[in-house]
């Protein structure tokens, strides 16, 4: 989306941006180490990180994590999972397809007699975050083996780098299953996979099961905007969503830059930007809580000398 929106931005005020698509613990580092004017993470960062180092930090849209499978004869939504199957296959426990626990939910669906290829990503990424902080909520087993964050030690799997990666292994080895952001399932026509929510209805990645997701979020009494959007409530939600992030500096060296960066979000959070949005499926934040966001910038993004650039 952050590509797509600086696209179209440059086209429309002349202003360019170089984004780079290097995982959400790359664009952490990079914004921790100032060598960037703005990070995009997946993973927001808790309100005493944001503190520690001087950061602040906002959502800008809603998306989701999708499994995704290889399995001939099957069609995307045809397949039907639990959080608790999922996180016993990433754990290693449930190898073969034809499984009893997932034949039982999958009636009159071929599952083969053959072994699971786990793919999970390589690299630190926000996608991985919102993954395996759903799989711990969901399993006491994998939040004591493993737990979370945006890299953690996987019992068991191939890697691949970035969501790309992970795609296009999904894709060339036949009974594998990964997970990637849903614009990338869908980008790539990929078989997705139903998953049974916390209300105990089996439900597609959508916008509308995102919207679900986020239907009950409140963002004005979360500090540091810190909300994760896994195993929410609501008969249709989603149990995989989550927010993207910006990650900027309170206190800005480069003024300019600052203002700039600040227009270009003010942008991405009009009718235009929202219209790019919906077109690659993600969820286009409220009208209030882009309100309060503009508030945010306002208050507490200043040039050294303390003027707001906002």
């Amino acid at each position: 989306i952050y590509a797509k929106w600086a696209e179209a931005y440059k086209a429309k005020s002349g202003v360019g941006m170089n984004y780079q698509s290097i995982g959400s613990g790359g664009g952490i580092k990079q914004i921790q180490n100032k060598t960037v004017d703005f990070g995009a993470s997946d993973m927001p960062l808790k309100p005493e990180e944001l503190e520690k180092d001087g950061l602040l930090q906002f959502p800008t849209v809603i998306g989701g994590d999708v499994p995704v499978v290889n399995l001939v004869g099957v069609k995307p939504g045809e397949l039907k999972l639990t959080g608790p199957l999922l996180a016993d296959i990433y754990l290693g426990k449930i190898a073969k397809w034809n499984d009893p626990a997932i034949a039982k939910i999958n009636q009159g669906v071929k599952l083969p007699d053959s072994e699971i290829t786990v793919v999970h990503r390589s690299d630190g990424s926000g996608t991985t975050f919102i993954w395996v902080n759903y799989l711990s909520k969901v399993s006491p087993e994998w939040k004591q083996k493993v737990g979370e964050g945006t890299a953690v030690a996987w019992p068991t799997g191939v890697g691949g780098k970035g969501n790309e990666g992970v795609a296009s292994y999904v894709q060339r080895v036949k009974g594998s299953i990964g997970y990637v952001e849903y614009a990338y399932a869908l980008q790539n026509k990929m078989t997705y996979a139903q998953v049974q929510n916390r209300d105990g209805n089996f439900v597609s990645p959508a916008s509308e099961t995102f919207k679900a997701a986020a239907a009950g979020a409140d963002w004005s009494r979360a500090p540091g905007y810190y909300l994760v959007l896994t195993d929410q409530p609501g008969k249709n939600a989603w149990p995989i969503s989550g927010a993207t992030f910006i990650l900027m500096y309170k206190s800005q060296p480069k003024a300019e830059t600052a203002k700039e960066v600040l227009k270009f979000f003010d942008w991405a959070y009009s009718a235009d930007g929202d219209k790019l949005a919906d077109s690659l499926d993600y969820v286009p934040l409220p009208e209030n809580v882009t309100a309060q966001i503009r508030g945010t910038w306002k208050s507490q993004i200043k040039d050294t000398s303390g003027k707001p650039l906002y």
